[in-house]
């Protein structure tokens, strides 16, 4: 097995790198402290092309696959977990129009979303049925040649943000749902106050409300009736994006334990080098954090070269379990080798406790994506 990165995927691992030391970094506190990120931030990352990286050129993509993207992700996250949000679930938008959209559809709303001019949003989650699909309150009605779509969504990330959504409703006349492309803030169109997460800040949540919005019927996105299909595909790169996000936050982790462990002395002596349970827990970090590298490394691989829908829903839900689990368990050990600080907002580890600990809840829950690859292995 050849574990090298092509010289591509180096490259753009080390552009993502240096772009994250030298312009996130420096406001990475501010972006948490105002859950904020400066229009001029996404600007910069998307002439560096960070937001098309997988995507086909002949839409403004870098057609790089999907390796490339979690390495990207990987280091962007490292610095701000909130930018990589905002860039994960603009790419769940674009892989669902790259997969099911018309070739109109590609052409108007993919370029933009490349550039970070525009960001998109994935409208599913509601308030009264949370994420159970065989729920859905939010209605489409057929009136012509449109869709009148009334309802509204819960915890929708970039929500705020100019740019198209993707949102799945039912019909009211057949009960199916389907998967609709609206551009945010058109008429009907609103937005509740920003969910006050605990992390990740700087990709705010909203709710959504669909008051009689009118979507043309060349808006359908895919087939009508089959919503839950681009769900499925959805809920792939979905956590594709996820696994590269925390595998980030824990190498961050891990990173600044590591430094403390060096730095901080105890008479005299750097308590990495005088403790040996220090010792013990900077090899266990080393240790998770590879694990999740390579797990991560592998989805992304797989993302590339695997064309069964099932194989890889299958192995984005087990390694998104796996990685966001063990970047908590790497974060509590950070946080314990730097003892009674790392409660102190003052250090880094803090911030990145609260970027950790939503990993296991987002995009559905840890147990809830282990009953469903269970589904998929057992159906083998």
């Amino acid at each position: 097995m050849d574990l090298r990165l092509s010289k591509e995927e180096e490259l753009i691992q080390k552009a993502a790198r240096d772009f994250a030391d030298k312009m996130i970094v420096p406001i990475a506190e501010q972006i948490d402290q105002e859950n904020h990120i400066a229009e001029e931030i996404f600007e910069a990352l998307g002439d560096l092309e960070m937001f098309g990286i997988p995507f086909p050129e002949a839409y403004g993509g870098g057609e790089a696959g999907y390796l490339s993207y979690i390495l990207a992700i990987e280091e962007l996250a490292k610095a701000c977990a909130g930018i990589a949000v905002v860039i994960s679930v603009n790419s769940v938008g674009l892989s669902v129009i790259n997969a099911f959209g018309t070739e109109e559809q590609k052409k108007k709303y993919m370029p933009e979303c490349m550039t970070g001019k525009k960001i998109f949003s994935f409208a599913f989650t509601e308030p009264g049925t949370g994420s159970d699909p065989k729920q859905l309150s939010c209605t489409v009605t057929k009136a012509g040649d449109s869709y009148i779509l009334n309802g509204s969504k819960r915890f929708i990330t970039n929500a705020g943000f100019q740019g198209p959504m993707v949102v799945i409703a039912k019909d009211s006349e057949t009960d199916k749902a389907s998967a609709f492309v609206i551009d945010k803030f058109c008429e009907g169109y609103s937005l509740s106050e920003q969910w006050n997460k605990i992390g990740a800040h700087g990709g705010p949540l909203y709710d959504v409300y669909f008051d009689n919005v009118k979507i043309p019927e060349g808006n359908v996105l895919g087939k009508s009736g089959e919503g839950l299909w681009v769900l499925k595909v959805a809920m792939i790169y979905g956590k594709i994006g996820l696994s590269g996000l925390f595998l980030g936050t824990a190498k961050a982790a891990y990173e600044e334990a590591l430094a403390y462990a060096k730095q901080k002395t105890h008479r005299g002596q750097p308590i990495g080098t005088k403790f040996q349970h220090i010792q013990i827990s900077i090899a266990d970090m080393a240790m998770k954090y590879n694990a999740c590298r390579w797990s991560a490394y592998n989805l992304g691989f797989t993302a590339d070269t695997v064309k069964d829908p099932n194989q890889l829903l299958r192995e984005a839900a087990l390694t998104k379990v796996f990685v966001s689990e063990t970047a908590v368990e790497i974060c509590k050990i950070a946080m314990g080798v730097h003892g009674s600080y790392g409660l102190m907002k003052d250090y880094k580890i803090a911030r990145l406790w609260r970027d950790v600990i939503i990993g296991p809840q987002v995009e559905g829950t840890s147990p809830l994506l282990k009953v469903m690859a269970a589904g998929i292995i057992m159906g083998e």
